[in-house]
């Protein structure tokens, strides 16, 4: 697949996604729509990060769609499996792909070939959520503050270990990010997700992973664990005190996007109501505090702004993926 800069290819899979849609068609579907149920295509399996919001989403969006909407996890072949749920689908807004970024940021930089193209079957709704991931340290590790932390890896060259979710993922690519800009170097120890790594940070067999809040908070409070920062661009309202990454290093942000994305030729419209529905629904105060239980941020934000977070994404993710010397498979 010929790679274009994330940012124009995703404009131009906005504007090409509705070519071709005459404008009489794309309002007669608009005004129509939704008349039967609308899926949310996830591709993981329940309980991870999208699926949980998907759900949050599909409790509250027959409240002024007036149709079921019903979540369908897809896992399988990075994303492949659910891309071609949709593929398969009518372009009519009733299959969407919830996912978080990396399978549009990620993806194409660490698989050498894949079954769907990022720029071209997709088009952008809304940007609904984040989910910071958090620092945190086994209590033997002598530092109690990011800054501490930092001067006892510089002073310690290798000697500190730390647990990923896997190779390539978000929580392995925020400590590549952080290692190359501030001159550290730690050992990548790669595990099958933060079901595995966290228990290995509570049993002392590593010295620092990054998870999301939730898997962590218990330990925290037990103080079998310590929190010493957040990869979001600010400090995160679910842990105030927590510092951010970004304040040691400016422009900092790793945190976990999860996206909406509609099959390329889905009526503008269409597109439109959705975005508007998302952002009214991020703004409910049962959602922000079913969210925030869950570690979650939600946003709501358009089309416009999530091409935008992506092309931002994808150009942080490069600049980890080239320093952790990662080769497409």
């Amino acid at each position: 697949m010929k790679r274009r800069p994330l940012l124009a290819a995703a404009g131009a899979a906005l504007a090409g996604g509705l070519a071709g849609v005459p404008r009489t068609a794309s309002a007669q579907s608009a005004a129509a729509w939704p008349n039967k149920p609308i899926r949310l295509v996830v591709p993981y399996a329940a309980g991870g990060l999208p699926d949980t919001v998907a759900r949050m989403v599909a409790q509250r969006l027959p409240d002024t769609l007036g149709q079921p909407v019903v979540v369908e996890n897809r896992p399988g072949a990075n994303g492949a499996v659910a891309a071609a749920a949709l593929a398969a689908s009518p372009p009519d807004g009733h299959a969407l792909l919830v996912t978080d970024g990396s399978m549009f940021t990620i993806n194409p930089l660490i698989y050498r070939k894949m079954t769907y193209d990022p720029a071209k079957d997709f088009v952008p709704v809304s940007l609904i959520a984040r989910s910071p991931l958090f620092m945190a340290v086994h209590p033997s590790v002598k530092a109690d503050t990011l800054d501490a932390f930092v001067a006892l890896a510089r002073a310690n060259p290798g000697r500190l270990n730390y647990g990923s979710s896997g190779v390539g993922s978000s929580h392995h690519l925020t400590v590549e990010a952080m290692k190359a800009s501030l001159g550290i170097f730690m050992t990548h120890i790669p595990f099958r997700g933060s079901a595995a790594s966290v228990p290995a940070l509570v049993g002392g067999h590593v010295d620092m992973v990054f998870s999301a809040l939730p898997s962590l908070q218990g330990f925290v409070k037990g103080g079998q664990v310590k929190l010493l920062a957040t990869n979001s661009a600010q400090r995160s309202p679910l842990a105030p005190n927590v510092a951010a990454v970004s304040e040691k290093i400016p422009g900092f942000d790793f945190a976990v996007a999860v996206v909406m994305m509609a099959p390329t030729g889905t009526p503008q419209p269409v597109v439109q109501r959705l975005s508007e529905e998302i952002a009214r629904i991020a703004r409910r105060a049962d959602l922000i505090e079913q969210m925030a239980i869950a570690g979650i941020d939600p946003v709501g934000a358009g089309p416009a702004e999530l091409v935008k977070a992506l092309a931002e994404e994808a150009g942080r993710a490069k600049k980890a993926v080239d320093y952790a010397g990662i080769k497409p498979e």
